[in-house]
């Protein structure tokens, strides 16, 4: 497998990183804070000046038609300067891979331009709810035909980018008398929609800057060419959009650990104890050694998966390994970075302290790492 970067992938993860240094980092313990959402808001609509709400969007609707690779190397980066804008990218780059892949002529052309060029800051994916998480197919949001429109009931949960996205994918049940899962459809929404209720911003532990809602729909009407796809196969819509999706997920992961052991590192290149530098202990060096490498092992199973993806071949399998891993060893990463830096790790004045609380939700959405090792499993065993 070839996984030498282009001229183009190269230049994008430059400026991913460029934006990172400059405007993220700086700010990404700042932006927590309720009252700084504008300044958050400002950095969503500069990365889509820049192109990345459209990185593997057809030119002819506002993308830069970059790939899953270019992709993977601008979350990585962005996830170094703060999880919350890379998780928002990332989301939003997904909702518009769906639009793409499924979506009519005219859908594509009138929502792909307004994410790819801010004019939505964010988009959501309405897949979660209350009590249909893990297995998506037990949704109870129902999408009942009335005329010529749909009519959305129910309640979609953990929604990223909830309360300022300006357009949402929704899965709804259309056939409730079908076998589960085999009667989900797709819809577009815009988030204007009369009955779209946005609840209340989750308080969470981690990536406080993302706002996670849950999204009400109260006979919320929308016009048959709402639809996204074909009537009824809207769960396989769903099943292959969150194996892209898993790519990003890892990446951000990935950008999460690396930044935390290159601080550590620095940091027991400084410390001193027993009157030399903590990087002179075996046991840190060999630290060290295994989180560099596990996170390296991660960046090329991600690799590996982008690749698939770019190249048309099934990914499945290949992005739940990249994601499975590469969130469980980015846990592993930041919190031996945070051990490093002993009591110091513990303090908000440092980076560890926020990077810890950021990384801990990577092994649950986007499928838990149990849901990742149930999908691996299963491909490995069919015939």
């Amino acid at each position: 497998m070839n996984i030498s970067f282009n001229e183009e992938e190269i230049m994008i993860q430059d400026t991913a990183k460029q934006f990172a240094d400059a405007e993220l980092r700086p700010n990404a313990a700042l932006v927590e804070q309720h009252q700084e959402q504008p300044r958050f808001l400002a950095n969503l609509k500069k990365l889509s000046e820049l192109g990345f709400m459209g990185i593997n969007v057809n030119g002819q609707y506002g993308g830069i038609e970059a790939g899953s690779v270019a992709f993977s190397l601008a979350i990585t980066e962005l996830a170094r300067g703060c999880a919350s804008t890379a998780v928002t990218t990332s989301v939003t780059n997904m909702v518009a891979e769906v639009i793409q892949s499924v979506g009519s002529e005219a859908q594509k052309e009138h929502y792909l331009s307004k994410i790819c060029s801010g004019e939505y800051l964010a988009a959501g994916f309405c897949l979660t709810e209350p009590d249909a998480g893990s297995d998506p197919s037990a949704m109870k949001t129902q999408a009942k035909l009335d005329g010529e429109e749909y009519v959305l009931n129910g309640t979609k949960a953990f929604i990223t980018s909830g309360e300022y996205a300006g357009v949402f994918v929704v899965w709804a049940v259309t056939a409730p008398e079908l076998p589960k899962g085999k009667g989900i459809s797709c819809f577009i929404v815009d988030a204007d929609t009369p009955g779209v209720i946005i609840g209340k911003a989750e308080e969470k532990m981690g990536q406080k800057a993302s706002a996670t809602n849950q999204v009400i729909f109260d006979n919320c009407r929308v016009p048959l060419s709402a639809m996204l796809g074909e009537l009824n196969q809207g769960f396989k819509i769903a099943v292959t959009e969150l194996a892209g999706g898993r790519i990003g997920i890892a990446s951000l992961a990935l950008g999460l650990g690396l930044e935390a052991m290159d601080y550590a590192k620095e940091y027991v290149k400084e410390r001193k104890q027993f009157n030399q530098a903590l990087a002179k202990f075996q046991g840190i060096q060999w630290m060290l050694s295994d989180r560099y490498t596990e996170l390296e092992a991660a960046r090329l199973l991600i690799m590996q998966a982008a690749v698939k993806k770019d190249n048309g071949l099934p990914f499945s399998s290949a992005a739940s390994m990249a994601k499975v891993f590469t969130t469980e060893k980015a846990n592993d990463a930041c919190y031996s970075a945070l051990q490093l830096l002993g009591g110091a790790g513990y303090i908000k004045e440092y980076p560890l302290e926020r990077l810890v609380r950021d990384v801990r939700v990577t092994t649950i959405y986007e499928g838990t790492s149990e849901i990742q090792r149930v999908i691996i499993s299963r491909e490995l065993l069919a015939d």
